[in-house]
């Protein structure tokens, strides 16, 4: 738990005065995290909140990757366990599991989510000339989600396009779970 509130503080020094990341054009930054060993990133800009790992409320006929929902400061948020979302070997929660707490953009409505990862790993800066486009698999593996990847010293890492990561059909399923708690 200490290393992730000190990833907390570390994020929270990256911030300016308004709340915004000092940044370039020519470069972004990636909040990283693990699941099932692998690196992913999401634009930090989307990053709300980091926080450990605590029970939710389990809401029945959801789908099976919606862990359920966390009422945050008066905001029902909705939890969703990625490993389930991307079909990965399920394991148990530790002390250094933790949810991400993001903002998504549904059309011109912004919906506020939290991920359910193994673990916050850094913040990756790269030049955009850097990102690579995402594979093409073709139509066997879905892969809108993905953005790009992110070489770094010694692996890839996965750049998610957080918007892209639920459906228009699951995000609006989302949006009746939270407006009817």
């Amino acid at each position: 738990m200490e290393a992730i509130a000190e990833q907390n503080t570390d994020l929270a020094t990256m911030l300016d005065g308004a709340g915004g990341l000092v940044s370039t054009e020519d470069s972004a930054q990636f909040l990283t995290f693990f699941l099932a060993g692998e690196e992913y990133g999401i634009d930090i800009l989307k990053v709300r909140e980091i926080k450990g790992w605590t029970p939710v409320t389990r809401v029945p006929n959801t789908p099976d990757y919606v862990q359920g929902v966390l009422n945050l400061r008066g905001t029902i948020v909705p939890i969703i366990d990625m490993r389930r979302r991307f079909n990965l070997e399920e394991e148990e929660y530790t002390k250094i599991t933790v949810v991400i707490v993001v903002m998504i953009q549904d059309g011109d409505r912004q919906r506020v989510v939290g991920i359910v990862v193994d673990a916050v790993s850094d913040v990756l800066n790269t030049q955009a000339k850097d990102i690579k486009p995402a594979p093409d698999f073709g139509t066997a593996v879905h892969t809108e989600f993905i953005s790009g990847l992110a070489a770094t010293d010694d692996s890839m890492v996965m750049l998610l396009d957080i918007d892209r990561l639920l459906t228009a059909e699951e995000v609006a399923k989302l949006n009746q779970l939270a407006d009817e708690e």
